[in-house]
């Protein structure tokens, strides 16, 4: 890399000499060697011995990115009682698995688990970091990336790799339009935290083999800062990353009252309820509720979409849904060109009538689990 610097200059009054043309010089800067710098690594998020799905979802999308590169896949695994979970990283298709196992990491902080990644990296040396894109993960790729230094692409959607061995991370940009694709090409390893739902993880498979290196704790317990004295589980948040079964409004609703209408389905159907961002925007269900670049990204068996219109916003966040089903009085409604199955008319007569379709299919008058099938069969009907 060189640079130019610029010469001459008056001494007393601390300014260009007026008489002396300026010498510029040339600066070589030599830059970083990153050549023995070679595979993919996963950081798991687990939380009480159990792994987020979105660590086995990277895993997976891991696993593709690596086998374009021709090079091995490795996950980082860090807690107490965690040596299962690390067998189980194996199973979901990693090569290597650096386990750090000690009773004083049970529970998340960032500088002790920041410096065991930075350990990690500085001997496997990963061309490729990626972790879940949760406060969790947000955190710890923030000061892992803070301490390398390298660059961060946060809250990806799509990834891949070029001929050149650079990462393609892509991601929502200007006011979510369109998709920027980053890449960090003079540093490694290039990171990227990545949304849950968006990849598909693999088949769990346990006739998988691979190592499992253990990994010394970075810090004692008495040179960490922080403690946490008890964890208080948010139970009311809605979960939709992990429903099977969603059914969301949006601006078509014409206001907050609507969404009873909805849960009534959604409880019938034994699944959760979402929302367009204009509906949040709108103040009528709160943000948890969101699909969408800027809310969540959601995958799951079925997907009611009423009222929505269909806008790229909210389409990338829950297109690879098993089954769409768009309810709709417009019928040239964007939403409808991915919809498996479209109704136009209005939703207030719709809904009900499908809810107690389901409950009378089912022969109950209230809310238990019922399959995908089921409810596209009570559509249909």
């Amino acid at each position: 890399m060189e640079a130019e610097q610029v010469t001459g200059v008056d001494a007393a009054a601390g300014q260009p000499a007026a008489s002396a043309k300026p010498r510029r010089e040339k600066i070589v800067i030599d830059a970083p060697d990153f050549s023995d710098y070679n595979g993919i690594m996963i950081v798991v998020e687990q939380r009480a011995g159990a792994a987020k799905k979105v660590s086995w979802q990277l895993l997976g999308e891991g696993r593709k990115l690596a086998q374009k590169l021709n090079t091995e896949l490795m996950a980082v695994v860090i807690g107490s009682d965690v040596g299962a979970l690390a067998q189980e990283a194996i199973y979901r298709g990693a090569d290597k698995v650096y386990l750090c196992d000690s009773e004083e990491l049970r529970d998340y902080r960032t500088r002790p688990y920041s410096q065991i990644c930075l350990h990690v990296i500085a001997t496997a040396k990963p061309e490729i970091v990626l972790i879940g894109a949760t406060y969790w993960g947000r955190d710890l790729a923030g000061a892992i990336a803070t301490h390398l230094p390298t660059g961060l692409t946060a809250d990806c959607t799509q990834l891949d790799v070029d001929e050149n061995r650079l990462l393609l991370a892509s991601r929502p940009a200007f006011s979510e339009k369109m998709l920027a694709t980053i890449m960090c090409k003079q540093y490694k390893p290039q990171m990227a935290t990545a949304r849950s739902g968006v990849f598909l993880e693999l088949p769990r498979d346990p006739s998988r083999t691979g190592a499992i290196i253990p990994v010394p704790a970075q810090m004692s317990a008495d040179e960490i800062a922080t403690e946490v004295l008890a964890f208080l589980e948010q139970t009311e948040r809605v979960n939709l990353e992990d429903a099977e079964i969603i059914v969301a409004g949006g601006r078509g609703l014409g206001g907050p009252e609507p969404f009873a209408l909805l849960q009534d389905l959604a409880d019938a159907l034994g699944g959760a309820v979402g929302a367009s961002r204009p509906a949040v925007d709108a103040g009528w269900i709160g943000h948890d509720h969101q699909v969408g670049q800027t809310g969540s990204t959601v995958r799951p068996k079925l997907y009611f979409a009423i009222g929505i219109s269909g806008a790229v916003q909210h389409v990338v966040g829950m297109q690879h849904s098993d089954v769409i089903v768009a309810i709709n009085r417009d019928p040239d409604a964007p939403i409808f060109k991915v919809a498996n199955f479209g109704i136009v008319g209005d939703l207030f007569s719709i809904i009900p009538a499908i809810t107690k379709a389901v409950q009378e299919r089912r022969q109950l008058p209230f809310a238990v689990a019922a399959t995908a099938k089921e409810a596209v069969a009570a559509t249909a009907g």
